[in-house]
């Protein structure tokens, strides 16, 4: 599933009124984005922005250091990425940690309320949220019930992708075929408007697919840890299984929980369980880091531009996460341009030549490491 994200600006019309004061006026009431993604891509029946955010960290405190006081500059973060034509976002039910499980989609439900006088911006933004694979979510009435509590806490008529947060099939096969009518069946009641998976495996991948389209309900969406440091055997497959049959695939996790931002050595880690993390992996980087900083001083670009951009490039729908207005406008400089076929097989190169990869997903259907759930 190719995406072309080659912009062409339009000709700029010269327009000269008698009246200057008039003329500097409007120009400086007249609000122009910061940058101009203004071509959208399909997923399903749904439009959606080439890149859109992702909000893990709005509620999760162990390891995103997430505090009710950010709330306001949240607030902002996603105002600014309306403004500049995003519309995709990305939730889950399990989102936030104890008491503020679910603090995610209630976020995003008050600050598309709260976007007063902008009734078409509200309509078009596309909320993609996932449903916890629970042990205690046995039947497809349950899945249907987390479906309504998702709607309820963002108080919305309609979800726009319901996602499979992850599959059963390692650990509970028998459970997987109730989580999937439960797909079915929050689709066929209109409660959600294009369904997907998250974390599935290419076998499982397949299964779905076929069992879904059987019941009449098209597979919309994939969402996997996809990026430069993720670019395993598994995930290119899953890749070519999508591009075959028509399912968008959505990277989350395009910087490597922060890995390829640049901003982080062996001597400088983040905190928490990130920094032991990093501390294994980041050694073993230095060709795809250094690669990546010399497309960035070229390009006029910063690193984690240039590695979502990437992303881009490859036909995938990256889902940065974002908890500040700084970090916003950083990403949004992914769009707009796209990197050549030299750069991306450079950065390709880089990324083999690195010693160490991504721990993938333990979720993901098959033998993995790690319980890293985006």
């Amino acid at each position: 599933m190719a995406l072309s994200i080659a912009f062409s600006a339009p000709t700029p019309h010269v327009f000269r009124p008698q009246n200057s004061t008039i003329s500097s006026t409007l120009l400086q009431s007249f609000k122009f984005p910061r940058f101009w993604p203004w071509q959208k891509v399909k997923v399903g029946p749904l439009s959606v922005s080439p890149m859109g955010f992702g909000t893990w960290a709005w509620g999760n405190q162990v390891l995103w250091g997430y505090q009710e006081s950010m709330d306001s500059e949240l607030q902002q973060t996603f105002n600014l990425a309306v403004d500049n034509g995003i519309n995709l976002f990305d939730t889950a039910d399990s989102y936030g940690t104890g008491k503020l499980n679910g603090q995610s989609e209630k976020l995003l439900g008050k600050f598309i309320r709260e976007l007063e006088g902008k009734k078409q911006v509200q309509d078009n933004i596309v909320i993609a949220t996932k449903f916890a694979a629970y042990p205690w979510r046995l039947r497809p009435k349950q899945f249907v019930d987390a479906c309504k509590s998702s709607l309820d806490r963002m108080q919305l008529d309609q979800i726009g992708i319901g996602q499979l947060h992850w599959s059963t099939a390692n650990y509970a096969p028998l459970q997987e075929r109730a989580l999937w009518d439960g797909l079915v069946a929050m689709y066929d009641k209109g409660l959600v408007r294009a369904v997907g998976v998250s974390n599935y495996g290419p076998k499982q991948l397949l299964k779905i697919h076929d069992y879904l389209k059987e019941r009449g309900v098209p597979l919309c969406s994939a969402q996997v840890q996809f990026s430069l440091l993720s670019m395993g055997k598994d995930q290119m497959e899953i890749k070519d299984i999508c591009d075959s049959l028509d399912i968008r695939l959505i990277s989350y996790s395009p910087l490597g929980l922060g890995m390829l931002t640049g901003k982080y050595t062996s001597s400088n880690l983040p905190r928490g369980p990130r920094g032991l993390l990093f501390r294994q992996i980041l050694p073993g980087l230095t060709p795809l880091l250094n690669s990546l900083h010399e497309i960035a001083r070229k390009r006029r670009k910063s690193i984690p531009q240039v590695a979502i951009n990437w992303c881009i490039s490859k036909g995938t729908i990256p889902i940065p996460g974002v908890k500040s207005v700084k970090q916003a406008e950083e990403n949004l400089g992914a769009l707009g341009w796209q990197l050549t076929s030299e750069e991306l097989l450079q950065l390709e190169y880089a990324a083999l030549e690195s010693p160490r990869k991504m721990i993938q997903n333990i979720f993901q259907t098959r033998q993995v490491l790690l319980p890293l759930v985006g």
